[in-house]
């Protein structure tokens, strides 16, 4: 049998599993996930929609869309943010904010990506590679 992943938000009400992670995993620095995080960056893991689901507190999920038609999904109660999608992505692929995963998790960050909207105080010295937007822009540093 497979292990599954569980997570939560900061509050407890709302849970899910993730049965298996995609080999995408990065730190996000655009401003909206800085925002959205209140951090440096986000680190966040794609996660097949059909290895995805939500456990308990559905009805305390919130939504945001922002005008490039990302979607991000929180928790009403202590505003968690917990997973993200993006038109420019994949439809069976969701990214879930990996801090929110309980325990240790079988994949790492192998990325840095939007680099070019990084705060100024950002230290990036881990050698992952570094891109100017998504995977599929240009490489900043190797």
């Amino acid at each position: 049998m497979t292990e599954s992943y569980r997570g939560s938000c900061l509050c407890g009400v709302v849970k899910f599993e993730i049965d298996e992670f995609l080999p995408q995993v990065a730190h996000c620095h655009c401003s909206m996930c800085r925002k959205f995080h209140g951090a440096a960056y986000a680190t966040i893991a794609g996660v097949s929609r059909s290895n995805f689901r939500w456990v308990e507190g559905q009805d305390a999920l919130k939504e945001y869309t922002a005008e490039n038609g990302t979607t991000r999904t929180f928790c009403r109660h202590c505003g968690s943010s917990l997973t993200f999608s993006s038109p420019r992505a994949p439809k069976e692929v969701v990214e879930v904010a990996l801090g929110t995963v309980d325990g240790d998790v079988p994949v790492e960050p192998n990325a840095h990506i939007f680099v070019s909207s990084r705060a100024n105080w950002t230290v990036l010295g881990d050698g992952l590679p570094q891109y100017e937007a998504g995977r599929d822009s240009a490489l900043v540093k190797k």
